[in-house]
């Protein structure tokens, strides 16, 4: 793109974001999703050289071209993709005001989304929205379970308010508030009828000859594994399934002679039923612990500072105190 296309003085960001109006911001979400401009016009309710007039204003006031103009469709370059996530987040933060203003406007609590892992983090997590929907009944929760690689790029976004889970890497400590909540114990299971079950001192060297059900690289508890095995400088000979899913994992363990790692607590009632069997081994029961991850950049709204008050008085830890 040459200057000559946008001539005159270079516009700050604070002019750029006055100028740009709302329908302009809804105007590169749908752009963005359709690459096309005769659907972003129909989902918008204008003719074709209307939605054109529209992109061309938003590239005059940003004075940079944002898209490239395809035979068919329409690329974002690399000014475009950024200008895209700040609508969608513009978009998105609007759309939570509001759907929470109208909620507290009815009488109601506001709105709160928590992103989860699995295990032992779900038995505070229940327990939890059972309190906080004892002491505010109209607070709409929305829960998102996931893997704490995910949820973490979720709070990042915006698309969720807060999270129970683990750092995945240290350079995530200057963007996000982390509390210990709690440390999770581990099992090893199998389905109900493994030849391992039952057995007794077993090492780590039989254990990499069966095949494994791991979770994903990114993981916290395929970290766990993967320390183990490999700080005994061992690999695992049999074959690996890797899937972030338990449900998939437990049918294939009953399908199966494959091994887990596993949370204790997500899978005792499988275990009491007869559904899994523990296998005994000789290994640290325990991985690092999870907790309450927030955004250091914002304060939590009112509501998903009421919802983590009570995690902390579920989980038994005190608040943390603002730094002197």
């Amino acid at each position: 793109m040459s200057p000559e296309e946008f001539p005159g003085k270079p516009l700050s960001l604070a002019q750029a974001c006055a100028r740009l109006r709302f329908r302009h911001l809804q105007f590169l979400d749908i752009l963005g999703r359709t690459r096309n401009l005769r659907l972003t016009a129909e989902q918008m309710h204008v003719t074709q050289p209307a939605a054109t007039k529209i992109l061309m204003d938003i590239e005059e006031i940003l004075e940079a071209r944002l898209f490239d103009r395809l035979s068919r469709g329409m690329r974002p370059n690399e000014l475009g993709l950024f200008t895209l996530r700040y609508a969608s987040a513009a978009l998105d933060g609007q759309r939570k005001f509001v759907d929470e203003f109208n909620a507290l406007k009815q009488g109601g609590h506001g709105h709160v989304t928590v992103g989860a892992i699995t295990g032992s983090a779900a038995h505070v997590l229940v327990a939890s929205v059972v309190e906080i929907q004892r002491l505010r009944p109209l607070l709409v929760i929305k829960i998102l379970e996931q893997s704490s690689d995910q949820l973490i790029a979720w709070l990042a976004e915006r698309k969720i308010d807060l999270m129970i889970g683990r750092f995945t890497s240290e350079d995530q400590r200057s963007q996000f508030r982390y509390e210990q909540l709690s440390a999770e114990p581990m099992s090893v299971v199998a389905g109900p009828h493994h030849p391992l079950r039952g057995a007794a001192d077993l090492s780590l060297t039989e254990l990499a000859h069966w095949p494994w059900i791991l979770y994903p690289p990114s993981t916290a508890v395929r970290k766990v594994s993967d320390d183990l095995f490999g700080g005994a400088g061992l690999s695992l000979t049999a074959g690996v399934v890797e899937t972030p899913s338990f449900l998939f994992a437990l049918e294939l363990m009953n399908a199966t002679p494959m091994l887990s790692l596993q949370p204790s607590a997500l899978v005792e009632k499988y275990v009491h039923r007869g559904l899994l069997a523990r296998i005994p081994v000789g290994w640290p029961d325990r991985m690092p612990g999870y907790g309450l991850i927030t955004r250091l950049s914002e304060p939590p709204t009112p509501a998903a500072q009421a919802f983590m008050a009570v995690l902390r008085q579920v989980a038994g830890v005190a608040p943390e105190q603002p730094e002197s």
